[in-house]
Order: C-alpha cells, then sequence, then structure tokens
C-alpha cells in the first residue's frame, strides 16, 4: 500500500479509535467492577445463603466470557496505538510505555487468578477459593489505573522534557502520577461500578417484570444494586472537582462543556444549545452559574472559545451536548437510587411493590453505558486538536499508511462479530440457568430449595465442613 496523506488518514483513524476504544471500556468496566460483586455474593454464601453461591457461579461465568471478549478488543487496542498513531507512540513511547506494562501484568494476574477460581469450584477449600477473587479484583483496579494514568497524560503530559525537538529527561513516575490521574480514574471507577452495577440489578429487575420472585433474583438484585448506588451518589462529587480543575489546566475543554463563545465574567450555565456561527442557539441560559459551579464565585472570568488560537478549535457543540447527556443520565440515576433507598429506609420494598421502578432499572443499564461513552466523548474530542495537550497535535501523530481504511472495514466486521458472538453465548447461558441445567450450588447445604431457583444436590459439603 502507498503511503497517503495524513489528512486523509485522520479521519478513518480517529473512527477505528472511536469503535475500538468504546466497545473496549464498556467490556473493561466489567472486569473492574464485576469480581468485588462476586466476591459479595460468594461470601454470603458461605455464611448459609445459598442464593449467593449459584450467584457467584453464574457471575463468575459470565466474567469469564466478558474476560475473553475483553482480551481480543484489549490487545487490539494496543496494537491499534503504534499502528494509527505513530508519531505520538515514538516520540512519548520510553514516557508512558510502563503504564502499559503495569496494565500487562495486571491482566495476567487477573486471568490466572479468575482462571482458578473458575476451575476451583468444588475443588478448593471454600474459604481459599472465596479469597482467590481478592487478586482478581485488586488487579482490575490496578489495571484501570494504569489505562486511565496514559490517557490522564495526555490531558496532562508530564515526565520529560523537550530539547531541540527530542524528548528528554525522561521520568516515568512522573508521567504516571500526573496532575490529572486521580480525579479521572476515580471518576472512571465510579462510572465502571454504575455499569456493571445497573446492568447486572437490571437482568433481575426484568426477571422480576416476568414473574420471577425466588432468592436468586432477590439477592442479583440487591447486591449489585448497592454498588451502583454508593458509585451514583458520590459520581457528582467527583466530576464537579474534574471540573474545577478543567476551568485552569484545560480552559478549552471547559469553554466547550460549558459552551461559552466568548471569555466572560459571570458567564451562564448553558442547558442544551448548540453553536451557530459564533453563537449559542437553542438553549436555556441562567445567568453566573457557570462561573459559580465552576469557580465558587458567580462573578468569576471563564475564558471562551474566542481565545483559542488559530488552529485550535474544537467541535465544542459535541463536547457540550455529550456533556450534559451524562449529566442528565448521572442524576436521572440518583433520583432512582434515592427513590428506591429513600422507600426501603420507610419500609417499602420498590422491587416487589412499582413495576415502574423494576423499567427504570431495567433502562439504568444502557442508560449509564450511554453515560460512559458521553463521558469519553467529552475526554477526547475536548482535548482536540491535541493527542499530547499542548505538546503534540493529532495530524502531527497519524499514520501516512494506505491500508487505513482496509484497517477500518476489517475492525467494524471485527466489533460487530465479538458483539453478536458475545450476546448468543451469554443468551445461551441464560436459557440453560432457567431450564435449570448444569446448575449446582457448590458446597452448600442438604436440601433442595426451590426458593433459590435451582436444585442442590445431596452430599455436597457445606460451608462448615472440613476445609472451610
Amino acid at each position: 500500500m502507498l503511503p497517503i496523506l495524513a489528512a486523509d488518514a485522520l479521519l478513518p483513524a480517529r473512527y477505528q479509535m472511536a469503535i475500538s476504544l468504546g466497545w473496549h471500556i464498556l467490556i473493561a468496566a466489567f472486569g473492574v467492577g464485576f469480581p468485588a460483586m462476586i466476591f459479595v455474593a460468594h461470601r454470603r454464601g458461605l455464611r448459609g445463603d445459598p442464593a449467593g453461591l449459584v450467584l457467584a457461579q453464574r457471575w463468575a461465568k459470565v466474567s469469564g466470557v466478558l474476560f475473553a471478549l475483553g482480551a481480543v478488543s484489549g490487545t487490539i487496542l494496543s496494537f491499534e496505538l503504534g499502528l494509527l498513531w505513530p508519531g505520538m507512540m515514538g516520540a512519548f513511547g520510553d514516557v508512558i510505555g510502563p503504564a502499559f506494562a503495569w496494565e500487562g501484568l495486571a491482566f495476567f494476574t487477573e486471568a490466572i487468578f479468575l482462571g482458578i477460581y473458575l476451575y476451583g469450584w468444588n475443588r478448593l477449600p471454600p474459604r481459599t477459593h472465596l479469597l482467590t477473587l481478592v487478586p482478581v479484583a485488586l488487579a482490575g483496579v490496578v489495571g484501570s489505573f494504569s489505562v486511565i494514568a496514559a490517557n490522564a497524560w495526555m490531558n496532562s503530559p508530564a515526565g520529560f522534557d523537550i530539547v531541540d525537538g527530542t524528548v528528554t529527561d525522561i521520568d516515568p513516575i512522573a508521567a504516571i502520577f500526573n496532575d490529572a490521574v486521580w480525579l479521572q480514574w476515580i471518576h472512571m471507577l465510579f462510572a465502571a461500578y454504575m455499569v456493571v452495577g445497573f446492568t447486572v440489578a437490571g437482568v433481575y429487575a426484568l426477571g422480576r417484570l416476568r414473574g420471577r420472585d425466588d432468592g436468586a433474583h432477590r439477592l442479583g438484585f440487591v447486591i449489585p444494586f448497592a454498588f451502583a448506588s454508593v458509585a451514583t451518589l458520590l459520581q457528582p462529587v467527583i466530576g464537579h472537582l474534574a471540573g474545577e480543575r478543567l476551568a485552569e489546566a484545560q480552559p478549552s475543554k471547559f469553554a466547550a462543556i460549558e459552551l461559552v463563545p466568548e471569555t466572560i465574567d459571570g458567564a451562564p450555565l448553558t442547558i442544551g444549545g448548540v453553536l451557530i456561527d459564533g453563537e449559542v442557539r437553542y438553549g436555556i441560559q441562567i445567568p453566573n452559574l457557570g462561573s459559580l459551579i465552576s469557580t465558587g464565585s458567580p462573578d468569576a472570568r471563564v475564558i471562551g472559545l474566542d481565545d483559542l488560537p488559530e488552529g485550535a478549535e474544537l467541535p465544542a457543540s459535541l463536547v457540550h451536548l455529550s456533556f450534559q447527556l451524562m449529566v442528565g443520565i448521572g442524576f436521572s440515576l440518583v433520583a432512582l437510587v434515592l427513590w428506591y433507598w429513600f422507600r426501603r429506609w420507610r419500609g417499602g420494598d420498590l422491587l416487589a411493590a412499582s413495576d415502574w421502578f423494576r423499567r427504570g432499572v431495567v433502562v439504568a443499564g444502557p442508560a449509564a453505558m450511554t453515560a460512559l461513552i458521553a463521558g469519553w466523548i467529552v475526554t477526547e474530542v475536548g482535548r482536540q486538536p491535541w493527542i499530547v495537550y499542548g505538546v503534540m497535535r493529532v495530524d502531527e501523530a497519524v499514520t501516512d499508511a494506505g491500508w487505513i481504511w482496509w484497517s477500518l472495514t476489517t475492525i467494524v466486521v471485527v466489533y460487530a462479530s465479538m458483539t453478536v458472538f458475545g450476546a448468543l453465548v451469554l443468551r445461551a447461558m441464560s436459557r440453560r440457568w432457567r431450564e435449570g441445567g448444569e446448575m449446582r450450588v457448590p458446597y452448600g447445604p442438604d436440601t433442595e430449595d426451590d426458593e433459590v431457583g435451582t436444585h442442590v444436590p445431596a452430599g455436597v459439603p457445606g460451608p462448615g465442613s472440613d476445609g472451610s
């Protein structure tokens, strides 16, 4: 293939990266958030609730399928960084390479112990078996930190100097622990627990809508919903702190988020709206509230899009609407969570009493995924035109290879195939479980418990048996 101009490769390279990153981040969220939920279910099972062991076994199998899909998409992403953006990786590979090395170690740790956990049913002592989930959960968290550290470095580059066009004085630790990493990582961590928690809870809420009312469905809802509730209520706090930082560190992104066309004292908060010919249209503006939220002062100056250097423009309307979609979904989920726990505090059970609540939980999973993708659009598009903020532009980093359109086509086919394959496998597993096939309560009580929704085989040692 003959080389092409960078301008010709830029659009397909962006599309390919967006598809790969968007697909992978949803799967990766389950690697971050699911193991802790499996741990809680398993621990409850060891304390005498057979539904907990049923759920732990089922969820671990689902986690195994998702981990396999994530391994494929993650491998693709690692190659894409070098193939699509050789300008960045060639110049800064030594700076951010250690972050990806940490992620690789975390990945293999997670794979090894997840395999041990899946294989260990009725082979390991129960408590030892439970503890194999700890490194799985920790590896997911460490792996997420490593990847987010690399992305945060692109937003807040550190750990190097440039002398005569050459990257020198490399400090990988300073690069990893850059100014943006902690808030961005915690924001993503909470988002992962929201996605996983609401998605899994939605599965059991849908089961309740279809008339299934057993111990597995009740516990299968409450564990992930509790995780999602904590993350949902804390997320606005982290988001606000991240927004305050952006106002100083990345004023162009902040101006796009708030849709501020001109630098102004006492910037309004714009709800909805798009930027047309330099003016905000079709939006609702609340005077001074933008400055108040971002700086704590209603009269503070907010840098506008008009102060951007020539050639540093970005698609502000897309960033603004993506941010508002993320925030709107986030506060809707806050309302859903508060509704449930308020009624629970008053002695009611919305899951049992309200079809509208159950429908809301079913929708909450896809909504949380949408908010996650919208947040990443804000992060990536809001950094434009920089791939390394203030240091290297995207068009300076992109490949000039002539195969880029073929690569994009291949990626679309690969990810569409993996989506169909994953959906079919998970659907088949769900159908088999509903029919009672291949499901035993491992080392559970010697009873047949219809309340659990599965048959408990005789002769299986209980939680207090030898080796527990």
